[in-house]
């Protein structure tokens, strides 16, 4: 089976095989139009080429004209629709496979998450509000869109289904998605509430349900505001439902992503055995694809949590591949949010450049501003580089956006040491010991909470702290801090090493 932009490049060159197809135009109507490297748009022309049977010597079907673009030269069949044995729309092209042919059940499922954004029911009794309605899945849609990841059908599509009784698996079917958004909107007395819902649509299985609630004093503000919450709530619920599904997918079939969702499965784990597993599963997702931003990025984060941990085995060699995988990961990112996101740490912790970490993290949130670990990475490495009251505003946010996150307590710590270093030992405290909480079984948070109770003159729980956590990781030694702690400003480091110290963390 071949990607859906593979097929959609194939279709628009048939489709226009009467003359050239230049390079732009294939731009412009596969991607829309967005920032596409010589090399992919080569990548996928070759694609195309091998799903049918042709290469780029013979060219026999797919024809390159220098400086001018590509055109079909193939002859084409069209099947009449009566004798077709499916009801949606196929082109026989000869030499080749059609891959998005549809069997009886519908159309084939992309190679990626798939989801489409239904109309939301207007409850409020007001046919006037429709267009209030409309905008907000509309917003929903292009937020969504944005996330490369992510396979997600059009407007023009979705709203086929306005005013009519839906049965997700049917619409999931005709749309060839894998996930279904649906939801209300009620508008009464001055406020406004959405009511939305994540279904799988090939089992009818609810997946995510939420409700938002605010004031209509400024109605496009509102309308920002709910995009926002929504589509910060159902990205990471795709993403738990991908690496599910991931997880009991036969290896056999396993392609670029499903090497990348079972990844990152087990880097969630954050163990030893599971990095050392995770690793490798990365690295095969860049085999298959060697324009794997997120792959690239994700391996990096694995090298750099093997050198924080002090588990990698040649240490100079690691950091080094780790800051080779994560400069190819921002160069191929470049318009790829996540892969931008998942830079930051390595950039931070192998590279030692903090400066390119925040302006990842900031062109990862100018792609998609609902990007909660954009504003969680972006966040830290502020903290690094001295801007504590930038980096708390920042983990709120992505708190907001991700209330239910695995990092959850990352962003407490963060926001404990942003505290401290703006003076508010209480909140830092406050926060700090929430996240030991959270993760009592690991080193960070415990660490962090020792040396937060030894600046507030807390110094028994401090040492009772640093008992625990050297129970943890009895090898961690204050010359090992500044790995932990990569800050820019020597004092921010000083105010930690002396509290360590103080907690009784030997030299």
């Amino acid at each position: 089976m071949i990607g859906p932009q593979v097929f959609d490049l194939l279709l628009h060159l048939v489709q226009n095989r009467e003359h050239v197809v230049t390079k732009d135009n294939l731009i412009d109507v596969v991607w829309g139009g967005r920032i596409v490297s010589e090399s992919t748009l080569t990548s996928h022309i070759n694609a195309v080429r091998k799903a049918i049977g042709d290469t780029g010597e013979e060219q026999r079907l797919v024809r390159t004209l220098a400086r001018k673009g590509y055109r079909f030269v193939g002859d084409v069949r069209e099947i009449p629709a009566s004798v077709r044995e499916t009801p949606a729309p196929t082109r026989e092209i000869p030499g080749g496979t059609d891959a998005a042919k549809a069997d009886e059940t519908g159309l084939a499922l992309p190679d990626r998450p798939s989801i489409a954004v239904l109309p939301f029911v207007n409850l409020s009794g007001d046919p006037e509000q429709d267009y209030f309605v409309d905008g907000v899945v509309d917003d929903i849609i292009s937020a969504l869109s944005r996330m490369r990841w992510l396979f997600v059908i059009a407007r023009n599509s979705s709203f086929t289904y306005k005013g009519r009784a839906v049965d997700v698996k049917q619409a999931g079917r005709e749309l060839g998605v894998r996930y279904i958004l649906e939801g209300s909107l009620r508008k009464a007395a001055g406020r406004v509430r959405i009511t939305g819902q994540l279904v799988d649509a090939t089992t009818g299985t609810n997946l995510w349900s939420e409700r938002f609630d605010g004031k209509i004093d400024n109605i496009f503000d509102l309308q920002d505001q709910m995009t926002a919450n929504v589509v910060g709530a159902i990205a990471p619920q795709l993403e738990r439902a991908e690496i599910e599904r991931a997880k009991h997918k036969p290896t056999e079939s396993l392609d670029a992503y499903d090497y990348y969702l079972r990844g990152m499965w087990k880097f969630r784990q954050v163990s030893r055995s599971a990095i050392d597993e995770a690793l490798p599963m990365f690295y095969e997702a860049i085999k298959r694809d060697p324009e794997f931003a997120s792959a690239y990025a994700m391996a990096a984060w694995c090298y750099s949590l093997r050198k924080l941990n002090r588990w990698a085995t040649d240490p100079e060699r690691e950091i080094a591949e780790g800051t080779r995988l994560v400069r190819r990961a921002v160069e191929l990112g470049q318009n790829d949010a996540v892969a931008l996101a998942s830079s930051v740490h390595a950039l931070a912790h192998l590279a030692g450049d903090l400066d390119s970490g925040i302006a990842s993290a900031d062109r990862a949130l100018a792609l998609d501003p609902n990007l909660a670990a954009g504003w969680f990475v972006g966040g830290f490495v502020r903290i690094w580089r001295g801007q504590p009251e930038d980096a708390v505003e920042r983990l709120a946010r992505a708190m907001r956006l991700n209330p239910l996150s695995p990092d959850m307590h990352r962003m407490e710590v963060g926001t404990a040491i942003a505290h401290l270093l703006a003076g508010r030992t209480e909140d830092a405290l406050s926060w700090a010991e929430k996240a030991s909480r959270d993760k009592a079984n690991r080193a960070f948070p415990i660490g962090i909470l020792a040396a937060i109770y030894a600046c507030a003159g807390r110094g028994d729980e401090a040492r009772l702290a640093m008992q625990q956590l050297r129970q943890v990781d009895p090898e961690l030694r204050l010359s090992h801090l500044h790995e932990w702690l990569p800050f820019r400003r020597p004092q921010d480091l000083g105010t930690f090493a002396d509290a360590f110290r103080e907690a009784g963390l030997p030299e």
